[in-house]
């Protein structure tokens, strides 16, 4: 094998609304995820209300010295977290920042620098402040790029010392099934048009292109992404049927990056559009904005789906975004497929879409998870589980490379456990790191390292020459 290359950037990955919980100190306003109970299972609320763990998170907000330390002590080159709009915009469209939320970050930064490890920032990680979904409908109305564009104006100027590598939207193409958590949409699903739908993703374009253009000109020496939410489709079976419709479903997910990557609409978007009476308002200058083109591709991937033309055929409950149970792959405790083979697929199919660089910025098994104490009175999670399907997983990017895909990097998702996104539960945890946090609020918020902890370091420190090839 030709392993990894020396500049890989390894690393872990957390939310800012998963993690810092404090959710009301230093002057931080709301966002869409302090009324969302239940992840997008569940209608916001009116207000936030105990019951959901994300209002404390696992504490990252204060103990984010000790967490980045044990980060260090792993090997990390790189950590992706986001920045909480509100923390810096407490209700988004303001004329001043929030100074408070600016000196966090700072920290933050300041930590991770001071052990070598590179920040890695998604400017929007489903995080809206709620005043703009209550006020203006979120990125439904256009006056959210300017807040935006202010927004990240303020972070490259505050940052542009501390951070060089940078993403836009988390996960932007969810919109289209998460309208409230992804776009701030206030309007109910059930009553949005498809083009209701479409005019606010244009809307996220437009300002995605718009921080990759200030980035460019504010952080010369800086790297800027789009990020998407990453599901190779199959088709069920050979029928011609079945591999067309696994075509229009994976356009469903290339819309976003081939607008991002190449700086255009791409021609498949006009026969849809003109089959679901979606007509956008797009204005010249849009189009000008658009050209600004991302530096990188970055994705989450979890899974892979099928595809089939036969109504008999049901969307597995735990896939994400629907698809069909593929028979020949196994699935997790919450119903997500593992198909560590489909990530190389997916590699080598971005890549010979667009060359560009590629960053893997989002992966892992959500288990739940045992502490036990060993005889030495030591606590830790035996959790060869997450050791086997990272092993798997890591395997097949080496593969990838080996067929020539430029990959920058890869940052395991949740590599301290967090409160999960789509269930709002911390018994689904991802981390090398267990947090002493339960689904009822009890706890120590202790941390303790799980058995791939130390199987994580061994992997980083061999730049990937520890992983076994089955």
């Amino acid at each position: 094998m030709i392993g990894f290359p020396d500049n890989f950037l390894w690393g872990g990955a957390i939310a800012a609304n998963q993690a810092e919980g404090a959710y009301t100190e230093g002057g931080k306003g709301l966002s869409v995820q302090d009324v969302t109970r239940k992840g997008w299972l569940e209608k916001p609320q009116e207000f936030p209300t105990e019951d959901n763990l994300k209002l404390k998170g696992i504490d990252f907000y204060h103990r984010y010295k000790e967490d980045i330390k044990l980060f260090a002590e792993m090997g990390f080159k790189v950590f992706r977290l986001s920045i909480s709009w509100p923390r810096i915009f407490p209700n988004g469209d303001e004329n001043t920042p929030n100074e408070d939320g600016l000196k966090f970050y700072d920290d933050v930064f300041d930590t991770c620098l001071k052990y070598g490890i590179e920040p890695l920032v998604t400017l929007s990680h489903y995080e809206t402040p709620l005043h703009l979904t209550k006020k203006y409908d979120g990125w439904r109305n256009r006056k959210v790029i300017d807040f935006f564009e202010k927004y990240v104006e303020v972070v490259f100027k505050r940052y542009k010392n501390k951070v060089k590598y940078w993403l836009t939207f988390n996960e932007i193409n969810s919109i289209t099934h998460v309208p409230f958590l992804s776009g701030g949409i206030n309007t109910r699903k059930t009553e949005l048009t498809k083009k209701d739908i479409y005019q606010a993703i244009h809307h996220e374009l437009v300002a995605s292109a718009r921080a990759v253009k200030k980035c460019h000109e504010m952080i010369p020496n800086a790297q800027i992404g789009c990020m998407i939410l990453g599901i190779p489709v199959y088709p069920l079976t050979p029928k011609p049927k079945d591999v067309w419709k696994s075509i229009e479903s994976e356009r469903e997910n290339y819309y976003f990056s081939d607008i991002q990557v190449r700086g255009y609409y791409p021609s498949y978007t006009k026969r849809f559009f003109k089959e679901n009476d979606i007509e956008l308002e797009i204005t010249e200058q849009d189009r000008i904005d658009l050209k600004n083109t991302v530096d990188f591709v970055s994705f989450s991937y979890y899974m892979s789906v099928c595809a089939s033309t036969d109504p008999t055929k049901k969307s597995g409950k735990g896939n994400i975004i629907g698809g069909i149970p593929n028979p020949y792959l196994e699935s997790s405790e919450w119903g997500w497929q593992i198909d560590p083979l489909g990530l190389r697929i997916y590699l080598n199919e971005l890549y010979d879409r667009y060359q560009k660089p590629l960053f893997i910025v989002e992966n892992g098994l959500g288990a739940i998870d045992t502490l036990v104490t060993l005889e030495d009175g030591t606590k830790t999670v035996i959790d060869d589980y997450r050791i086997n399907y990272m092993n798997d997983h890591l395997v097949q990017v080496s593969e990838a490379i080996e067929d020539g895909v430029d990959i920058m990097g890869y940052t395991s998702w949740g590599c301290i456990d967090l409160v999960s996104f789509t269930t709002a539960e911390i018994k689904k945890r991802y981390g090398f790191i267990y947090v002493d946090r339960n689904d009822d609020g009890s706890g120590t918020m202790e941390r303790y390292k799980k058995k791939s902890f130390e199987w994580y370091k061994k992997v980083i420190e061999t730049n990937g020459d520890s992983l076994e090839y089955k």
